[in-house]
């Protein structure tokens, strides 16, 4: 119970995890938690305490339901002040304040550095922090605090293949890495904390049931046990294998292709593009670019001819599978919308997709397939998909499949589905 002028300010009773972070006294602080384990709820239960102490506090969070989680609890917390009119509030901007001073609590929704600004604080939160880009915080964030050397809390769950269509982060694993770094902080000014959603007392079983009947054994260690993982120990390719062949120049290509894997439902429409050389007497390929984005037809079949034309491809292949000719009817569409001319081939898929999978496996591990950079998302989905699964559809690596696979099999624009007579992969 908090004594605010005539009036009792009333907050929940926190767990010993939570009130962990609370009692803090580091100026930097991490939290790495599960899904519904009381995160966003000591975030507003700390700006309250900060608010009614006089500070200037400001939430940000990229989604409108983690920021609805939130007013709803500081309101909560002030509804008496506020009917008493000791406080202002306003809905519009999800702020709180006490009138004529720069005391004031509000709640935005934040992606990156331009959706954060307008704005200072002497305690700042970064909720969901994974799936903000990483400038939110060095651009804007810090230099907000800088007036009154201001405290701040980042939060966020180890995102799973499954969670991160929402991110806008260019490296999906930031706040992993920003958790890393605070562990190994010595000066006292970082402090991290971990827990799961099982650590959360006061869940209700049922809604925990339901947030994990459809994910897969990876998805639940990630997003309930808050655990960070880069890999899943069943997946074709790994980080290392990955890194061994990676490059950052490339030879004269004498090929390039896009590889479209359309969306099903919410999922993204995989766009990658892939080259062929021959270096040594022998045939490699490289994965140029990866420009897989969640969106309408009309704007993925835009991506693809963007691919076409920066790379100069030869053509685009694309799953016939799912939704029929959509794929190519889609593109072409497109394509004469603007006038160009795009050679488009059909890609059926016969077998599964570890089976379509392993050939290109192999070139990586014979040491003849490359990443030129770094595609974050892409070496996700290779290094976390598990064959066999089928609740969430990797369309970036299958992507890259059909690429490489048409490399690999129509290297003399011959046909992409079946074995070619003479294979010149093989030596």
């Amino acid at each position: 119970m908090l004594a605010t002028r005539e009036v009792t300010v009333t907050l929940r009773l926190l767990h010993p995890f939570q009130q962990a972070i609370r009692d803090s006294l580091a100026k930097r602080r991490i939290v790495r938690a599960g899904r519904r384990s009381g995160k966003t709820v000591v975030a507003a239960q700390m700006c309250v305490e900060r608010f009614l102490a006089g500070r200037r506090c400001l939430y940000a969070t990229p989604t409108a339901d983690q920021l609805d989680t939130w007013w709803y609890e500081v309101k909560k917390a002030l509804a008496e002040p506020i009917d008493i009119g000791a406080f202002r509030k306003n809905e519009m901007e999800h702020s709180i304040e006490r009138a004529g001073t720069q005391n004031r609590l509000r709640g935005k929704t934040a992606y990156n550095a331009d959706t954060l600004r307008g704005d200072f604080a002497d305690f700042l939160i970064l909720d969901e922090y994974q799936l903000m880009n990483e400038d939110t915080w060095g651009r804007v964030g810090a230099p907000m605090l800088l007036d009154n050397n201001g405290d701040a809390l980042f939060i966020y769950t180890p995102p799973s293949l499954l969670s991160r269509s929402l991110s806008k982060a260019r490296d999906p694993h930031h706040a992993a890495k920003l958790f890393s770094q605070a562990q190994g902080n010595t000066t006292g000014r970082w402090a991290t904390f971990s827990f799961s959603s099982l650590d959360n007392p006061y869940i209700s079983a049922e809604a925990l049931r339901d947030i994990t009947q459809d994910m897969t054994q990876l998805a639940y260690r990630q997003e309930i046990l808050a655990e960070d993982i880069l890999e899943s120990p069943d997946a074709l390719w790994t980080r290392e294998l990955l890194e061994q062949t990676r490059v950052t120049v490339y030879p004269t290509l004498s090929r390039i292709v896009v590889g479209v894997d359309p969306p099903g439902g919410v999922t993204e429409c995989g766009i990658i593009v892939a080259g062929l050389a021959t270096v040594g007497g022998k045939l490699h390929a490289y994965i140029l670019d990866d420009r897989s984005l969640q969106s309408t037809p009309d704007k993925w079949a835009a991506e693809v001819l963007l691919a076409v034309s920066r790379h100069k491809a030869d053509c685009v292949v694309g799953e016939a599978n799912y939704g029929g000719d959509m794929v190519q009817a889609t593109i072409q569409t497109a394509a004469k919308a603007r006038n160009e001319v795009i050679r488009y081939k059909d890609a059926h898929a016969t077998r599964g997709k570890a089976v379509r999978a392993e050939p290109v496996v192999a070139l990586f591990e014979q040491g003849r397939a490359h990443m030129v950079g770094n595609f974050p998302f892409l070496e996700d989905e290779l290094c976390q998909w598990v064959p066999g699964e089928t609740r969430h559809s990797p369309n970036r690596l299958d992507a890259m499949v059909w690429a490489v696979t048409e490399l690999r099999l129509g290297q003399s624009m011959g046909i992409i589905s079946g074995e070619s007579k003479t294979n010149p992969w093989r030596d």
